[in-house]
C-alpha cells in the first residue's frame, strides 16, 4: 500500500475500496477492471483510491493477502484441536473444503490467485504462504510420523498443498458429478500420503 490507513475512517475507506474491487473482478476479471471503476463503485474520487494503492496490482495484493489469512484461520483453528493422524487430516480436508466452496460462492478469488500466481512480483508471497501452511501441517503432524522420513514427509506435504489449488480449478472446471469425484480423490491422496508416512508401533 501507498499508505498505511491509521483512523477509523480511512480503514473504512480502504475495505470499501477492497470491496468494489472484488465485486468487479468476480464481474469482468482482472484484466477488464479499471482503477476508475474501482473508484466509482467505491463512491468516491478517484484520488482517494489513488491515495491508498498506486496500481491495480496492489489491490489485488491486498485481496490475496486478505484470502490467506481467512485460509490461516481455518487450518490453524482444525491443527489446534488435532491430537492424532485422523484428525490432522480433516484439519486438511477442512481448508481444503472451505477454498473449494469459497470460491464457488465468490469467483473472483479464483481470478485474484491466478493473478497473483502469473505475476513475477507476487507469487513469491503465494508460494511462502502456501509453504508456510505445510510447515504448520507438518509441525503438527510430526509426532505421528516416522523421524527418519520427517524431511520427505515435509516435501511432499508442499507439494500437495501447493497442487490443492490445481484440483479446485480442475473441479470447477468440470461437471458438478465430476467434480465431486475431483475433490473427493484429492483427499483420498492426502490420507494415502499421511498414512505412508505414519510412524509405526514395534
Amino acid at each position: 500500500m501507498r499508505r498505511s490507513p491509521k483512523q477509523d475512517r480511512s480503514r473504512e475507506r480502504v475495505e470499501e475500496i477492497l470491496v468494489a474491487a472484488k465485486q468487479l473482478i468476480g464481474e469482468k476479471g482482472i484484466d477488464a477492471v479499471k482503477m476508475r471503476e474501482i473508484a466509482a463503485l467505491a463512491g468516491g474520487p478517484i484520488s482517494s483510491l489513488y491515495q491508498y494503492f498506486p496500481n491495480k496490482s496492489s489491490i489485488v495484493s491486498m485481496l490475496h493477502n486478505q484470502w490467506i489469512a481467512d485460509l490461516d484461520s481455518v487450518l490453524e483453528s482444525g491443527l489446534d484441536e488435532a491430537s492424532n493422524l485422523e484428525e490432522i487430516f480433516n484439519a486438511a480436508v477442512a481448508m481444503l473444503d472451505y477454498y473449494y466452496q469459497r470460491i464457488i460462492a465468490d469467483p473472483a478469488i479464483l481470478d485474484m490467485v491466478n493473478a497473483v500466481q502469473a505475476d513475477k512480483g507476487s507469487k513469491c508471497a503465494d508460494i511462502a504462504a502456501t509453504r508456510r501452511h505445510a510447515d504448520l501441517f507438518c509441525e503438527s503432524a510430526r509426532p505421528f510420523i516416522a523421524e527418519e522420513r520427517f524431511e520427505a514427509f515435509q516435501r511432499v506435504t508442499f507439494l500437495m498443498f501447493q497442487l490443492a489449488s490445481g484440483a479446485v480449478r480442475l473441479a470447477l472446471s468440470v461437471g458438478p458429478e465430476e467434480s465431486a469425484a475431483v475433490i473427493a480423490d484429492y483427499k483420498i491422496m492426502i490420507r494415502t500420503q499421511l498414512a505412508a508416512f505414519a510412524r509405526t508401533e514395534n
